[in-house]
């Protein structure tokens, strides 16, 4: 992977692309769950748009994600900031699951009230996004 001029830099894009169409995507679905753009736009829709977009972007870094690591298994292997960003996406994946799992059926409700515990998720998925895309970074850097 390394020794190729163009296989890394295009893995690290496509990765980066990835990580773009998953992680926006879920923050504007997460922010209308918390109640913003309502009116504008139901719960319901946006959940059918956006989460299309968000698969699409998890497949693209899923795939993209082994072929980084590879050119530096060695190091990558021990590095904390992967364990902690690996342990960080099974944690927002359990919790997209269980929002979905709780909470989808109520969906077309929540233009008019969502449950504070669904609001508290969808604070959490952002968090947890924003993190991990942020350990993402430093991986390259530390």
């Amino acid at each position: 992977m390394r020794q190729s001029l163009f296989a890394y830099p295009v893995a690290n894009l496509l990765h980066l692309l990835g990580l773009t169409l998953l992680v926006g995507p879920i923050m504007l679905l997460d922010l209308r769950l918390m109640g913003f753009g309502r009116g504008l736009i139901d719960a319901a829709a946006a959940s059918r748009v956006l989460t299309r977009f968000a698969l699409a972007g998890l497949a693209f870094a899923a795939a993209t994600g082994p072929l980084l690591f590879v050119a530096d298994a060695k190091s990558l292997s021990t590095s904390a900031l992967l364990i902690a960003k690996l342990v960080l996406i099974a944690a927002a994946l359990a919790n997209a699951a269980l929002l979905r799992l709780w909470w989808g059926r109520l969906l077309p409700d929540w233009d008019l009230f969502a449950p504070w515990l669904a609001k508290l998720q969808a604070a959490a998925s952002i968090a947890l996004w924003v993190t991990v895309a942020g350990l993402g970074r430093m991986i390259a850097y530390l």
